[in-house]
């Protein structure tokens, strides 16, 4: 298998059965390469209770600023049935200039993409980077509950005192072609249970029970949809309502309590605080004007709403990808939460890989030739790099 031919190593990654949160030989195989090239390689693996131990690694080739970082993961989701899929999920086939395979393009593809390019590029440079340092922080936690993958590899880094300048995300960002959309940002994720309290009685005598479902019914109709306009570069914070269940299985009794599960989607006009804020509010003074004796609210989150400021480093990025593919990529914050809301914090990310029509999806599968398209976009990304990070934030 020769690294730097991105469709072979593509093959061999999705050979590897890397389910989360078994490495399944992906890493060691990225480790094997790279330390061939000359990478500094750290094979870090995280624990926490309750979850289990992950596997990652963080390779660095170079020691000068700026760090030009490429974070990813090579676990996937689990292929389900496999006699449904038209090839086998970890064979790796290709058929018709289609390979097929779980993580092909979520997010395999774009592992194989940066490392061919980055490959090249030292090639091309005498083993050295053209400017700067290039990096790798790859994990086996992204779709598991990301506890003990991106987040704890940021932290020991920062123990180390290594930073990281700037940073691409390989996530599969483009709706139906290579070079559609970049991603600078994304939304929050805010998730939140609402319990309204009753009193249980049977359904023949209403009067001497109290029914919360109705008092539900009317707070989630007030709260459902848009809570604002939207702001620059972010569609309307929207909440959407996943869940609706009562404390009882049978029809005729009314329940003691009626509870709803609700997602929050918001954009940088709300902080996670504000917007904790504003829905107790919000539904305090509905729940006081429906006569709601008592109620709970409670919350989790995934991560806030960032945004990479279109500047230097967006600049390079859209550049090169215009230069493979011939199209103005569009910079959009759409869809779920990344890797990508932990590292913001850390320096400016922007998120760009492959088509995402079939991610984690039976008969996942990319074009080869838009992996070795993927493999240039990388490749003139590291080309443009600045050799004096101060350029970076004009």
């Amino acid at each position: 298998m020769n690294p730097r031919d991105p469709v072979a190593l593509t093959q061999a990654l999705v050979q590897c059965q890397s389910v989360t949160p078994d490495e399944g030989g992906a890493l060691q195989l990225l480790d094997d390469v790279l330390c061939a090239a000359g990478f500094d390689v750290h094979r870090l693996t995280f624990s926490d209770a309750g979850t289990p131990d992950v596997e990652n690694l963080y390779a660095r080739i170079g020691s000068a600023a700026p760090n030009l970082c490429f974070a990813g993961h090579t676990d996937v989701v689990p292929a389900g049935d496999p006699a449904a899929w038209t090839h086998p999920p970890f064979a790796a086939d290709i058929s018709d200039g289609v390979l097929f395979g779980r993580g092909a393009v979520d997010m395999k593809g774009a592992v194989a993409a940066f490392v061919s390019a980055a490959l090249t590029h030292l090639d091309a440079n005498g083993g050295a980077p053209k400017s700067g340092s290039v990096s790798l922080l790859i994990t086996g936690d992204e779709e598991g509950p990301a506890i003990n993958g991106t987040t704890k590899v940021l932290d020991w880094l920062k123990q180390r005192g290594e930073t990281l300048d700037m940073c691409l995300v390989g996530e599969p960002t483009n709706p139906k072609a290579l070079g559609d959309e970049i991603k600078i940002g994304r939304r929050g994720s805010l998730n939140a249970e609402l319990v309204i309290k009753g009193r249980q009685g049977h359904a023949a005598y209403p009067h001497l029970a109290d029914n919360p479902v109705p008092k539900l019914a009317s707070i989630i109709a007030a709260i459902s949809g848009p809570l604002d306009d939207g702001v620059p570069h972010f569609a309307p914070t929207n909440l959407e309502v996943s869940v609706i269940s009562s404390a009882t299985t049978v029809t005729n009794v009314i329940p003691a309590e009626a509870r709803a599960a609700f997602n929050v989607r918001y954009n940088t006009g709300f902080t996670r605080a504000a917007l904790e804020d504003h829905l107790r509010r919000r539904i305090a003074d509905l729940t006081d004007d429906l006569g709601v004796a008592d109620h709970t609210l409670t919350f989790s989150g995934t991560g806030d709403a960032f945004l990479t400021s279109p500047g230097p480093w967006v600049s390079q990025v859209s550049d090169a990808v215009q230069a493979a593919t011939g199209r103005a990529p569009e910079l959009t914050t759409s869809g779920g939460t990344s890797d990508a809301r932990f590292i913001q914090a850390h320096c400016p990310v922007v998120e760009f890989g492959l088509t995402n029509a079939t991610i984690h999806a039976v008969d996942e599968h990319t074009d080869v030739s838009d992996i070795k398209v993927l493999s240039e976009i990388y490749r003139g990304i590291l080309d443009r790099t600045p050799s004096d990070p101060a350029a970076l934030r004009d």
